[in-house]
């Protein structure tokens, strides 16, 4: 996607020049009229997609998402990860704020670097930096989902929590989890191969495994 094609998407004058109108078009695109935390039918269709109950799911909620998936700005909670980003792009913008070798930053607006980073030109490399809404998945994964462009699978993350839980669909199924979520229980034994997956070779040391079974304890 260039700037022009997501002016375009913005509808804002495609002139491809990146200034305060297309930064602000763009802030707009991305705040919610609803960010309600989404009722527990529809979080039971997305579990029955994965073969999982309800309680599992919801489980995996509780520990993987900071609760809710919008932030105060009511945007789709956003990470902006600069390694990525330089890593994209052969770290032809690094050393900068939004571009740079080593991961980090993240106590600057995770925004303001993605609006700088578009400003490059390299617009998909700055989408795909990003972790996106409840699950903080990867913008990265826009083409095994089968979202169009990378800004098509961040805007899915807007319009309310259910893109949030399809995204986390999308990544499970993606990765053949499915099984290891229908495992979950509260014993923590039987919460290690989802973590591992989902958390990495650390989930132990973080007790990723015993969060999770204590989830699924205090789940309805």
């Amino acid at each position: 996607m260039t700037i022009i094609e997501l002016q375009n998407a913005l509808g804002v004058r495609p002139d491809g020049v990146w200034g305060d109108l297309s930064r602000k078009a763009l802030l707009g695109r991305f705040t919610s009229a609803n960010t309600a935390a989404l009722p527990a039918e529809r979080i039971k269709g997305f579990a029955q997609r994965l073969g999982v109950s309800a309680r599992q799911l919801s489980a995996v909620a509780r520990v993987e998402a900071a609760g809710s998936g919008f932030d105060a700005a009511k945007r789709p909670k956003m990470l902006f990860e600069r390694h990525k980003f330089h890593q994209y792009t052969g770290g032809r913008h690094s050393v900068s704020r939004f571009s740079n070798p080593q991961s980090g930053g993240y106590g600057e607006n995770s925004w303001d670097k993605l609006l700088d980073a578009v400003a490059t030109g390299q617009v998909d490399a700055a989408f795909k930096a990003c972790s996106w809404g409840k699950f903080q998945v990867m913008g990265a994964y826009w083409q095994d989902f089968a979202y169009a462009s990378p800004y098509a699978l961040a805007h899915s993350t807007v319009e309310s929590e259910a893109g949030h839980y399809r995204l986390l669909v999308l990544y499970v199924e993606a990765n053949r989890l499915q099984n290891a979520m229908a495992a979950l229980s509260p014993d923590p034994e039987t919460c290690r191969a989802f973590a591992r997956a989902y958390n990495g070779a650390n989930y132990g040391q973080l007790a990723y495994h015993h969060k999770l079974a204590a989830a699924m304890k205090a789940a309805p």
